[in-house]
């Protein structure tokens, strides 16, 4: 199979037949339960017995915060300097779910029973339950020392931003909100522990199972050497699956007991507790000239990092602080941000970590402005586009996209889309009457959403800056193995590895076997997120293989007898030039094992070779989606009656996993811009701690979309490719936010809160109404 082909993802069979080595399925012989009690407060203080509790049956051993602090005082993470997040709560807790004390049981039931017996008693503090309270004058600081509840500020851009917004024909601010939304992983969070003769064995459902072992090691003290984690079949992770508290928690339990543990999650447990995502309010300006070409963007975010900065960083937002410029040549740029501290669920990173935020700000305003001038929203973006002849081009945000041709994209969506063909019909149902008359006012309107984005993947997170990222290919009788320091989960990498070395060296894609997602086999690796592992990891892969094949030439030529530079290769074949006499790359491998000459003249066995990979790799995939919506006026009912997407993510080595991925994308955006949306009340209590108070939408609430592709290859790795696992997700919400509001702005309306709910679209309706009358 060679790179390019569309390959059915090899790994699905077993994921699809019931054959899946789930975390929580791995029980070792003995294995004892894991049971956290949670606190239903967002802010008390805390005072904690659990004698009554190692009394009750079945339970071994309970813990509380104060124990777990003398063994690891603070919840390792990337920020050090931000307020300590404790493993299990001390002296305070400081969200709903926030664990305070756990108990370990010879079952799960056992030990949730064992909950009932723990005594606590609360003495409830004031919470915060938003930003603004807790920037306001006067508010309680959450974090003891701290003078504020800030717990990151952030200042860039460049060019004088000011002088331009004073001088400026047009000048349009806006304030958005991107709601908090849960990352719904199919598989909860678990994590099972088994202590061995030089250490333990973590089985964990996590993306990053090289930073978890890190981490683990920082907590417990342990070398990294003594930790092995293995990430089995994973159910999603969205950026989700990353590090957490309990994890470090189950390896105390293990090490004190010397048992094997495990946790499973319930699904409410995971929703309440899996950090969360988005969770950002921005304030948006834009000067622009008469003609509509665009002259500085001011950008102003404040970010609801929940109660404590997450492992990952409480500033996840700010993964796309340099990408607010888009694919704009906006030449002066400034953004500030806050993170601030609420008595909420921390946030971490979800699908797209900040690009998505940064996409929708920048086209929801694009949007804004074109309405204000009076021109069509692609007309907009025409006049403002970075052109093909200015690559690599150096944005105002600090970054320099390498290449692009952002006009292909736009006018590819708009021709699939039928752009024209919907403006028509758009001009012609707003003068239909509900009736079929003329002139009457019409059950519906038709809005049509553009949204254009380019993102930043690739790099790694440089937790250890001596290590490096590699991949490795070796050859076997059967066909050839590859270690990779990445981890799947749900992302088609075994079929994608496995497709890069039949293309060199011409191995059936069933006989590659893949090894990942195992620190003990794959020792070295900095995991799978931001869309990093083909272009960053995968290259490395392509230029191992080409070097086994090199290797697999000069012992072909040995075993033909004649010099390399005579040897052909093809299909796996190794042929002499102008002759019928081939040798097989089987037989090439096995000599590699049998042959003693061969050893003797230096080639290893199976000939495998290691190469690194530069971790600042960065790639800028790109491209424009377009969503048709119909919004009933009565009801304030959303329905998509089109969506397409036209992306640019570089070569592409199996366009059945790009087309997925972008499906997959899609739909979460979709699901953020109409259904999904984490509540709390005024006190800081969730109300929405599970799937029947919180709405994701099924098959039936989305529509099949149509996708299209152009390329531009990359020229920062040697594939040439880009990424594309978040593509979607950043495209899909301002498409169809502005879509909703193209439907509703001849009614008066300005904004609509995301999610567009019909409640909430509904309300901006008769808004409207109201102010228009006044």
């Amino acid at each position: 199979m060679s790179i390019g082909d569309a390959v059915l993802r090899t790994e699905d069979a077993h994921l699809i037949t019931g054959r899946t080595s789930w975390t929580a399925n791995i029980r070792p012989p003995g294995v004892l339960h894991l049971a956290f009690l949670r606190s239903p407060m967002p802010h008390a203080a805390i005072t904690v017995d659990v004698t009554e509790a190692r009394r009750a049956p079945g339970v071994v051993a309970a813990w509380t915060g104060a124990d777990i602090a003398r063994w690891c005082s603070r919840c390792p993470g990337l920020e050090e300097d931000a307020a300590p997040m404790p493993l299990l709560a001390t002296d305070t807790v400081r969200y709903v779910g926030e664990a305070l004390a756990f108990i370990v049981a010879r079952s799960a039931a056992e030990a949730y029973d064992g909950l009932e017996a723990i005594d606590v008693e609360y003495d409830e503090r004031p919470a915060l339950p938003d930003v603004d309270s807790a920037m306001a004058a006067g508010a309680p600081v959450l974090h003891e020392g701290w003078k504020r509840n800030v717990a990151d500020t952030d200042d860039r851009g460049s060019g004088d931003v000011d002088a331009v917004f004073a001088s400026a024909d047009v000048v349009v601010r806006r304030r958005w909100e991107q709601p908090r939304v849960f990352i719904s992983a199919m598989e909860p969070r678990a994590v099972t522990i088994q202590p061995d003769q030089d250490g333990y064995t973590v089985w964990l459902s996590t993306q990053t199972p090289h930073i978890v072992r890190h981490f683990l090691a920082e907590a417990s003290g342990l070398d990294e050497q003594q930790l092995r984690v293995i990430a089995p079949d994973v159910g999603g992770g969205f950026g989700g699956k990353f590090f957490y508290p309990e994890e470090a928690v189950a390896l105390f339990a293990a090490r004190e007991l010397g048992r094997p543990v495990s946790w499973s999650a319930t699904r409410s447990e995971d929703l309440q507790t899996t950090f969360h995502g988005r969770a950002l309010i921005q304030e948006i300006g834009v000067a622009a000239s008469a003609e509509g070409v665009v002259t500085a963007l001011d950008v102003r975010l404040i970010g609801d990092i929940g109660a404590y900065v997450s492992p990952f960083g409480g500033g996840a937002a700010l993964g796309g602080a340099r990408m607010y410029p888009g694919i704009y040549a906006i030449p002066n740029f400034r953004l500030h941000y806050d993170g601030v501290y609420t008595n909420k669920t921390p946030v971490c990173a979800y699908r797209g970590a900040g690009r998505p935020e940064a996409t929708y700000a920048i086209e929801r305003i694009m949007d804004e402005l074109a309405y204000e001038l009076d021109l069509d929203p692609l007309e907009i973006r025409r006049r403002n586009w970075i052109q093909p002849e200015q690559f690599p081009y150096k944005t105002s945000g600090g970054v320099t996209y390498d290449v692009g041709d952002y006009a292909a994209t736009a006018e590819a969506a708009a021709k699939l889309v039928d752009y024209t063909g919907w403006r028509e019909r758009q001009q012609e149902s707003a003068a239909q009457g509900a009736d079929g008359s003329a002139g009457g006012a019409p059950a519906s309107r038709i809005g049509v959403g553009v949204s254009t984005y380019v993102e930043a993947c690739g790099s790694g997170l440089r937790y250890d800056k001596a290590a490096a990222e590699t991949a490795s290919v070796r050859l076997t009788p059967e066909g050839a193995e590859v270690i990779m320091g990445t981890s799947a989960y749900g992302t088609g990498h075994l079929t994608s590895w496995a497709q890069i070395v039949s293309d060199v060296l011409g191995v059936d894609v069933a006989n590659v076997k893949v090894v990942q997602g195992d620190t003990e086999r794959a020792r070295h690796g900095f995991d799978s997120y931001g869309s990093r592992s083909l272009s960053v990891v995968g290259s490395a892969l392509y230029q191992a293989a080409l070097e086994v094949k090199a290797r697999a030439v000069e012992v072909a030529a040995r075993l033909l007898e004649c010099d390399p530079s005579d040897v052909e290769a093809s299909n796996g074949e190794f042929g002499v030039r102008g002759t019928s006499t081939s040798v097989a790359l089987r037989d090439v491998a096995v000599a590699s094992y049998r042959d003693r000459s061969l050893t003797d003249a230096g080639f290893e066995p199976g000939l495998g070779c290691t190469r690194t990979t530069d971790l600042k790799i960065t790639t800028y995939p790109f491209g424009a989606h377009i969503a048709v919506v119909e919004v009933d006026v009565e009801t304030g009912a959303v329905r998509l009656l089109d969506y397409v997407g036209v992306d640019d993510v570089g070569n592409v080595v199996n366009p059945l996993i790009v087309e997925g991925q972008v499906h997959g994308g899609v739909v979460q955006g979709i699901a953020q811009a109409l259904f999904e949306e984490v509540s709390y009340d005024d006190e800081a209590n969730l109300l929405t701690p599970s799937f029947a108070d919180y709405a994701l939408p099924s098959a039936a609430d989305v529509i099949s979309m149509r996708t299209d592709r152009r390329v531009t290859p990359a020229t920062t790795n040697p594939l040439g490719t880009k990424g594309v696992g978040e593509a979607g997700a950043i495209a899909a919400p301002a498409a169809v936010l502005n879509a909703v509001l193209d439907a509703l702005r001849p009614l008066g309306v300005k904004d609509v809160p995301m999610p567009c709910t019909p409640h909430r679209v509904w309300r901006a309706i008769q808004d409207a109404s109201v102010s228009a009358a006044t």
